[in-house]
């Protein structure tokens, strides 16, 4: 999803100059600046802001080392006196001096740290990231994409393209929510870099997804870039229920068929309710959802001894667990056998089912667009580098 152009450099790490504040803090004798001169507007500023804020916050000890940022759309009388051009335009303020030096260096947090490290002479490190996202190489790709056992999702990037940069932290966080399904994975890889993979599986645009069913041939990913896109892609691919987070939906656990058995069986007399077990633990599901089943036939035969307000009381019970230190797979349980229960449970009361809170769909996105771009240009782009510098 593409950041708002009112919040792209909204972050806390970056400084926020404007004219009353340039001065004192760009030209200033004690510390050196380095200032982005940006557009609201400019793609290539928004797939920078999250690299630039990164390395800001590396560098939010070092009071005297500084990334800044202006707005030169809305400030055009600053972002002349230092000659800019175009957007992004960068450049370095040494402690002291009344001139800038234009930064041409690349475009990556690494590069932007070296080069403050060099200049303000500290040694800050960026913090180690650890990613969801599978990446995939050359020694790894066949095992894991084309794995028997294995769904998965592949972005074919190159690490210069912007909708890939625009990308990245939607694909993260879709990784992130299915990090609990070990069959069901989100991954990458630099095709720019392993050109002999994309070439293999006909890439001819970065980023271009495909999926990967299990023991079969790679299909076209044509759906939205949204997380909730891929998220309701890979759930009906891998056959999961999984949410924004990471966690289950409401949905989780249950088999359509049996929530119908659930509303006879608590309309039966009690002859009635025994046939009506007897067919739950005789049923056919899906695979993978054996247990669930056996949990519905659990559930009415504990009503049959306990009475009907088993259901409720078990919920309680299990409500009040929480998650505690519970393993990831013990957890998943737990949130299906509590999404069963409050069928039963529901059948009983007559209460209406919670809706899930991402039931709504989602606006559909707006393409991002540059200033003379055709709204009706695709928005993937060509397996060519592309200038990182957007003329006014």
């Amino acid at each position: 999803m593409l950041v708002l152009a009112t919040s792209v450099h909204a972050e806390e790490a970056v400084t926020v100059l404007n004219p009353e504040n340039f001065e004192s803090i760009a030209l200033s004798a004690e510390k050196d600046v380095l200032v982005e001169f940006y557009a609201p507007w400019c793609g290539h500023c928004k797939s920078l802001a999250p690299v630039y804020e990164q390395v800001a916050q590396a560098f939010a000890g070092e009071s005297n080392c500084v990334l800044a940022n202006l707005d030169a759309d809305a400030h055009g009388e600053i972002g002349t006196k230092y000659g800019v051009s175009g957007f992004p335009t960068i450049k370095f303020f040494p402690k002291g001096a009344t001139e800038a030096v234009d930064y041409d260096g690349g475009r990556d947090a690494q590069a932007f740290l070296d080069f403050m490290n060099g200049k303000c002479g500290t040694n800050v490190q960026l913090p180690r990231e650890v990613q969801a996202v599978k990446v995939l190489d050359p020694s790894n790709f066949d095992s894991i994409a084309l794995s028997d056992e294995k769904d998965v999702l592949v972005e074919f990037y190159a690490p210069w393209c912007g909708h890939c940069k625009s990308l990245a932290p939607v694909y993260e966080k879709v990784a992130q929510a299915f990090a609990g399904e070990s069959n069901c994975v989100v991954a990458n890889v630099d095709a720019d870099a392993h050109r002999e993979l994309g070439t293999k599986f006909d890439v001819s645009g970065f980023p271009t997804i495909k999926f990967f069913p299990k023991g079969s041939k790679a299909e076209e990913y044509n759906g939205g870039r949204t997380e909730g896109d891929f998220i309701k892609f890979l759930n009906e691919k891998c056959g999961t229920e999984r949410v924004s987070g990471g966690s289950l939906s409401k949905r989780a656990g249950r088999v359509d068929f049996l929530d119908d058995y659930v509303k006879n069986f608590v309309s039966a007399d009690d002859e009635g309710r025994l046939s009506i077990v007897e067919t739950t633990q005789t049923a056919t599901v899906q695979k993978g959802m054996e247990k669930s089943a056996a949990y519905y036939a659990k559930v009415m035969q504990k009503m049959i001894v306990q009475g009907d307000s088993y259901a409720s009381t078990e919920l309680d019970r299990l409500t009040r667990m929480g998650d505690g230190q519970m393993k990831a797979d013990k957890y998943d349980w737990l949130v299906k056998r509590k999404n069963i229960l409050k069928v039963f449970r529901n059948a009983v009361t007559g209460e209406e089912e919670e809706k899930e809170e991402n039931d709504t769909e989602e606006e559909p996105e707006e393409p991002e667009t540059e200033a003379g771009e055709d709204e009706g240009e695709a928005s993937e782009e060509p397996a060519v580098e592309e200038p990182e510098h957007t003329e006014l």
